[in-house]
């Protein structure tokens, strides 16, 4: 990591720290693997943080450093993420995104993220804590291929807006913004993503940029933690894969198929035998869900769950992502047998643990074709 790398992330949590950013214990401004814990004085600010974002009436504004960033670079890079990837990536340009994933041979995702192009350069945005191993693996194919693959994490930094007007206030900072789920814009240094139309954005960009668009927005807009953030995403039912989960499902378990992360015609890649067999041939017998648990014992991702009154002992799910809510209790994805989701309570951690109530998703599961 070049030390002007380090500067220019530095610079950027060093920025939030003034605009009131309290980090949390594993890592500080001197390190990316640190996130915003809340803002302002008062740690109980993360609760009002959760329930203004989930509320959906204001703008709310988050560091997304706790994503972190590979980037291929070379001529072959798309020829090489193609043959990698679940998804279609000759569908990806610099005007358009998309959702993607990496399996093993075996068809068990790897890892989740996006990938979006800026300028020559390929970006995939995925949690830190699967980074190295993601781009290890990734490197062990590169072979002969014209393309190099390198932690992207401190060259750009990164933020999301949400909220009602968010795309307003977008376009009237700039000439044009794209508001359609996964658009891209190039405005002024910036890479602004479009992930829910008009009304979210993950925006990228050198840290001087992306302070001026922090104080632009700051005067209509409340700053809000990485947890908050999170919860936006479970609610929109978009999975995440931790070290925790991975090789722990298909694609087609986190419904990767219903949110156009998946392709079926795209040919070959890591696993496309098994996935296409499950689609073409198979019965899915789990998929993910959006649950509640008014419980307030620790959760993480990787958890088990039980069928009520199971006599076998054995797990109908594994949490995927979770966050606790700020009406109490706790907000997850999970991927659930689906046959025990629909007849019986499930439970958290053993068979007599936490009730779980299933929440309903915010779109149809589909085949995707």
């Amino acid at each position: 990591m070049s030390k002007l790398k380090n500067m220019t992330h530095n610079n950027w949590q060093q920025f939030l720290t003034t605009q009131g950013a309290h980090w949390d214990d594993t890592g500080n401004s001197d390190t990316h693997h640190s996130q915003v814990q809340y803002f302002g004085d008062d740690p109980g600010n993360a609760t009002a943080e959760k329930r203004m974002a989930l509320a959906g009436k204001q703008t709310i504004l988050c560091d997304l450093s706790h994503y972190s960033l590979i980037q291929a670079v070379g001529p072959e890079s798309e020829s090489f993420l193609q043959n990698q990837f679940c998804n279609d990536v000759h569908q990806v340009s610099t005007l358009q995104s998309q959702l993607n994933a990496y399996c093993t041979p075996k068809g068990r995702v790897l890892a989740f993220f996006r990938l979006f192009q800026r300028e020559d350069t390929y970006y995939l945005r995925l949690p830190q804590e699967i980074l190295e191993p993601t781009l290890r693996r990734l490197r062990m194919y590169v072979m002969m291929t014209k393309t190099t693959l390198s932690d992207a994490s401190d060259t750009l930094a990164r933020m999301g807006c949400a909220g009602p007007q968010a795309g307003q206030q977008l376009r009237a900072l700039f000439d044009a913004v794209a508001t359609t789920t996964d658009a891209v814009t190039h405005t002024a240094g910036l890479t602004i993503i479009c992930i829910q139309a008009d009304t979210r954005f993950e925006i990228y960009g050198d840290e001087t940029a992306l302070q001026n668009l922090w104080q632009q927005l700051a005067d209509n807009a409340t700053p809000v933690s990485a947890g908050a953030w999170e919860l936006l995403d479970i609610h929109a039912a978009l999975p995440d894969v931790y070290t925790q989960t991975q090789e722990a499902f298909v694609p087609q378990m986190l419904n990767l198929q219903a949110i156009n992360a998946l392709s079926f015609k795209k040919g070959c890649y890591p696993g496309q035998e098994i996935v296409a067999r499950m689609h073409y041939l198979g019965k899915l017998k789990r998929r993910m869900f959006i649950a509640h648990t008014e419980d307030a014992s620790p959760i993480q991702a990787g958890d088990t769950l039980y069928a009520e009154g199971s006599e076998s002992g054995q797990g109908v799910g594994k949490i995927v992502r979770t966050q606790t809510s700020p009406e109490g209790g706790s907000d997850m994805l999970a991927v659930i047998e689906i046959s025990s989701a629909e007849e019986r309570p499930l439970r958290l951690h053993d068979t007599n643990g936490p009730l779980l109530k299933l929440l309903t998703l915010p779109y149809v599961i589909e085949k995707a074709q």
